[in-house]
């Protein structure tokens, strides 16, 4: 009996989020086609320049957005941050530290904290019963 190996397929979304970029920034031919799992590493191994210069000025999806920010998605929202942003409005936003985001930041770390804390806790656990 012969295995038969189909291409792995997806959707241009899932392989924008992949990418880390913006799907609506990409190009016509890479939105209205499927990206196989080998062009998606070729894509990652040897971006094109259009992808190069997506992920250098954006603009850029909510979560790479958030993660330039030092803040969460949650956190984006509740700034009032709903649409990409480019890497010229990030650094804007982070020279302007407006209310929002160093509350968000603040946040943020209290949030990283305790995850430490919790992992360290989990950690010292582990080890007592080992």
């Amino acid at each position: 009996m012969t295995s038969h190996q189909s291409t792995q397929t997806m959707k241009p979304a899932t392989a924008a989020k992949k990418l880390g970029v913006y799907l609506e920034a990409t190009p016509a031919e890479f939105r209205e086609g499927v990206v196989t799992r080998a062009e998606l590493n070729a894509l990652q191994a040897d971006p094109p320049q259009w992808l190069s210069d997506l992920r250098r000025d954006g603009p850029h999806p909510r979560p790479v957005v958030a993660q330039k920010l030092g803040v969460s998605i949650a956190g984006l929202a509740r700034g009032g941050v709903t649409e990409p942003l480019t890497t010229e409005q990030i650094e804007a936003l982070k020279q302007e530290q407006p209310e929002w985001l160093a509350k968000e930041r603040a946040t943020q770390a209290d949030v990283r904290k305790e995850a430490a804390r919790i992992k360290k806790r989990d950690a010292e656990r582990e080890a007592r019963q080992s």
